[in-house]
């Protein structure tokens, strides 16, 4: 999880990003238990409501998955579920407006891929 929280979006958004983050970094593991409402809420200060709003989001989500009494954990599949999603998000947000804009100016498919190329490291 990051050090802090900002101002760009609701604080159990946030929540919710940053476990999501952890699990797609390999920081959660499939079947590891999540920091609890508490921990959170201690750790950033906030209301436990707030937090227990994101980490609900993961259940309804499918990335996680309640314990009773024990905690909440990583649901089995869910860094390729979240992989899955954020490469269509990619898409979305980044590559297809990106192919417009070089439609747009003219640039060859071809010039695009020599682009990428140039600046993608394996």
């Amino acid at each position: 999880m990051k050090p802090v929280l900002d101002e760009s979006k609701p604080i159990f958004q946030q929540i919710f990003d940053m476990i999501a983050d952890d699990i797609v970094d390999g920081e959660l593991l499939e079947g590891e238990q999540i920091p609890s409402t508490t921990e959170i809420s201690k750790f950033y200060h906030v209301n436990r409501a707030t937090v227990q709003k994101g980490l609900t989001m993961l259940v309804e989500a499918g990335f996680a998955y309640k314990q009773r009494g024990v905690g909440m954990f990583v649901t089995t599949g869910a860094k390729t579920q979240l992989l899955t999603k954020r490469k269509e998000e990619f898409y979305i947000h980044y590559v297809k407006p990106t192919l417009n804009e070089a439609k747009r100016l003219q640039i060859t498919k071809e010039e695009c891929i020599q682009f990428i190329e140039e600046d993608y490291d394996d």
